[in-house]
């Protein structure tokens, strides 16, 4: 052949072939990216970026702590004094000693309402709220416990606070519901009324229509550090609530993360629920105290001082439990009332 008829039998070819590539190529998109407009949550890892929206909730999306602070009392172990004995009498003078302790842990809290200087924070019950009055009782030659009381905890205050946040960043418990673990902490900044406070304005999903596989973002503050994670749903609606499991590592810091699925893809967030937490293992360990200047010990030399018992727990990763969005719901309309006393209309957090 001719250059000329070289180049005709070339165009030939193509106009034969381009429309089998176009087919293969539609048929390729089809296998891997199924349609999505299914009205149920998605199974498959997102095929294109949302960076963007993802930037946007994690500004809703805060680092809270919260600390206890104890009178402790201590009794000496031949005092032999039960709890009836203190109610009848005084705690300071029965005790062998007194001091002051403190307990402290960190969370996440997600802002889902804020108007007129007022805002509130959705997160875990057991991550601000610490009990007025801890027991611990001796146990006898055998071990076992007794009525005889070893230590008594009493608190004397109670601070939360999210970094970040205006005045001291001071919240207070707006309504809880230890059982379920969850809470609503917030505060009325009156000087604040233009303060701006991103809220999460995403739509509310249904964690009963989450399904094995269901593929889910989880925002939150695991050690303190801002981080999102994707994880994958199991058992979902294990106990007729709504509540299922996540295979997300989660550590501490993670309670209250929120929890969301995505529909039709994305940005098509909604929230199916927040962290509860990872199962935990606890332990009890021989440990000596610690010194003034928190220098560590030589671990050359041997040690000869007291030692104490602490209790240590492990988190065991990969199975996290959650609260799902529809207990959080019934929580809040359960609290309806307290929190229009205190005028938090959370009204357009429950209809979105």
């Amino acid at each position: 052949m001719d250059k000329k008829q070289v180049k005709i039998f070339n165009l030939l070819l193509l106009l034969f072939i381009l429309p089998i590539l176009i087919s293969c190529s539609s048929v390729t998109y089809e296998k891997v990216y199924p349609i999505l407009r299914d009205g149920k949550y998605d199974s498959e890892f997102p095929y294109s970026g949302s960076s963007a929206e993802l930037n946007e909730i994690s500004k809703t999306v805060q680092r809270i702590n919260s600390t206890g602070f104890y009178r402790t009392y201590v009794f000496a172990p031949t005092s032999k004094v039960t709890i009836d004995d203190i109610l009848k009498s005084s705690v300071e003078k029965m005790a062998f000693e007194s001091g002051l302790s403190d307990q402290s842990s960190s969370g996440t809290a997600t802002t889902i309402y804020h108007f007129g200087g007022k805002v509130a924070l959705l997160t875990c019950a057991h991550v601000v709220n610490y009990p007025d009055t801890i027991i611990s009782f001796m146990s006898d030659a055998e071990g076992n416990l007794t009525n005889y009381v070893e230590t008594m905890l009493i608190k004397e205050n109670q601070v939360i606070y999210a970094a970040g946040f205006p005045e001291g960043s001071d919240l207070d418990i707006l309504a809880i519901d230890e059982k379920l673990d969850v809470a609503i902490i917030g505060r009325d900044y009156p000087t604040k009324r233009n303060y701006f406070f991103p809220v999460f304005n995403y739509p509310i999903g249904k964690a009963k229509d989450l399904e094995w596989g269901t593929f889910v973002y989880v925002f939150g503050f695991p050690m303190n550090f801002q981080m999102i994670t994707k994880a994958i749903v199991s058992s979902p609606d294990y106990d007729g609530e709504g509540s299922f499991l996540l295979d997300a590592v989660v550590n501490k810091g993670s309670s209250g993360s929120i929890i969301l699925a995505i529909k039709d893809g994305v940005p098509n967030f909604e929230l199916v629920g927040i962290v509860r937490k990872a199962p935990i293992e606890l332990n009890d360990i021989i440990v000596p105290p610690k010194k003034q200047s928190n220098e560590p010990y030589n671990l050359f030399l041997p040690y000869k001082g007291q030692l104490y018992v602490s209790r240590n727990s492990e988190i065991k990763y990969g199975i996290t439990k959650v609260v799902s969005i529809e207990s959080i719901l019934k929580f809040i309309d359960n609290n309806k009332a307290e929190l229009l006393n205190r005028e938090f209309y959370l009204e357009n957090f429950l209809n979105k």
